[in-house]
Order: structure tokens, then C-alpha cells, then sequence
């Protein structure tokens, strides 16, 4: 039985010359070991009927470290949250930071490319720790890191003249719905293959230029 400091003793051969050893892991280990053991639980079982004794299992922990990491099966869904939002996130800055920073096409045709795959490569996680679980406190809000980091990408292009964007906060909830419709739509219609995604960000891509720029009258006004 794994014990509640989580050091497994290894067992002496068969013939009895190796003295036994301990491994222990490490902190950062544990509590990854349990946030993958929830997530795998939470998207076959659902969050009701997954225990706080069978993520510890599935993360072949003691209940007792469970505890150690987090003080309830809630705050294991608050991390996974915050985990799923830092991995989107960094995976959005990655796409956008392969082109130079003044090119701000790019760098939105990247932000929706790899918004939109990362949204349906993930989609049963996404729904079972934000749709099964949202108190009011983490329900989506226009302070989301997601959305912050679009607020940056869309004032740099105003700012050079590349955009007129007169809000960037709500110009950026608005281009994050969209996104979101688009991902939630391929899901109802099963339309989630390599080139349905590449159709979906290209049309989108489009919609948001044409939002985006300034347009070519407004003195008509």
C-alpha cells in the first residue's frame, strides 16, 4: 500500500540479495500525478459520482496527499481550470510569437488557428471543468487571461495604426465569442476534422480582419 508520504518501498528479488529501496515523488509530481487522475475521472465518470478516494487512486497516492494539495474536490476543479486556461494561453503565445510582432495579420490568423484546435483537440475537458462546474465566482468574465492576452495583441495593432479598435477589452470578448461559437458549432454538426478546422479559421480569420479595420468612409457619416 502506497503510504500517506507517497515513498513507495521497492521490493527485495526473488533472491533476497537486493536490499529494498524507497522512491518518493516529488511535490510537483504529486499534485500533477492527482490534477491527471481527475481529469481522466471527471471526463469518463462526471464530477458527482468521481470520489476524492478515486483520484487518489488514479493518481496511486494516499487520500491523505490529496489534502495536501487541495482542500476540497472544488479547488481540484478551480486548478484544472487555471490549467486549462495557462496551457490555452501559452499555446496561443507560442503560435502568435512564431511571426514578428508587427505582423499583426499573422498573429491573429495564429491566435484563431490554434485557438480553435486547441478548443476541439480538448473539448470533453473543457466542458466537464467549465460547463459541469461553474460557480459564480468562475464563470467567464473580461478579465479571463485568455481574453487579456487578445486585449495586448489588439491594442499593439491599434496603436500602429493596423486596427481601429475603439474598446480592445470588449472588442476582444466579442472576438473570443466568436471563436468559441465557431469551435461549439464544428462540435454539434461533427464537422472537427484537419480540414473542417482549416476552413473554420479561414473563414473566421476573415471576419475578424473585416471587423477589425478601419472602415474606408466613415467621413460619410
Amino acid at each position: 500500500m502506497v503510504k500517506s508520504s507517497d515513498t513507495v518501498t521497492i521490493p527485495a528479488s526473488p533472491e533476497g540479495e537486493a536490499a529494498p529501496r524507497r522512491r518518493t515523488k516529488a511535490p510537483e509530481t504529486r499534485a500533477a500525478a492527482l490534477m491527471d487522475a481527475a481529469e481522466r475521472l471527471f471526463i469518463a465518470k462526471g464530477i458527482s459520482t468521481t470520489s476524492i478516494d478515486d483520484i487518489a487512486a488514479g493518481a496511486q497516492v494516499a487520500k491523505g496527499t490529496f489534502y495536501l494539495y487541495f482542500p476540497s474536490k472544488e479547488a481540484m476543479l478551480g486548478a484544472l481550470q487555471q490549467r486549462f486556461v495557462d496551457t490555452f494561453c501559452a499555446r496561443l503565445q507560442e503560435a502568435m510569437d512564431r511571426h514578428r510582432p508587427d505582423n499583426y495579420h499573422e498573429r491573429l490568423k495564429a491566435w484563431v488557428e490554434t485557438g480553435l484546435e486547441t478548443y476541439l483537440d480538448n473539448v470533453a475537458l473543457h466542458d466537464v471543468v467549465f460547463h459541469e462546474y461553474r460557480p459564480e465566482d468562475r464563470r467567464m468574465r473580461n478579465d479571463n487571461a485568455v481574453i487579456t492576452q487578445l486585449v495586448g495583441l489588439l491594442k499593439q495593432g491599434d496603436a500602429a495604426g493596423f486596427w481601429d479598435v475603439e474598446d480592445a477589452t470588449l472588442t476582444a470578448v466579442i472576438l473570443f465569442n466568436a471563436l468559441h461559437g465557431v469551435a461549439d458549432d464544428a462540435v454539434a454538426v461533427g464537422q472537427t476534422g484537419e480540414a473542417e478546422r482549416k476552413r473554420r479559421a479561414r473563414t473566421l480569420t476573415r471576419f475578424l480582419e473585416q471587423a477589425l479595420h478601419p472602415a474606408e468612409d466613415d467621413s460619410a457619416d
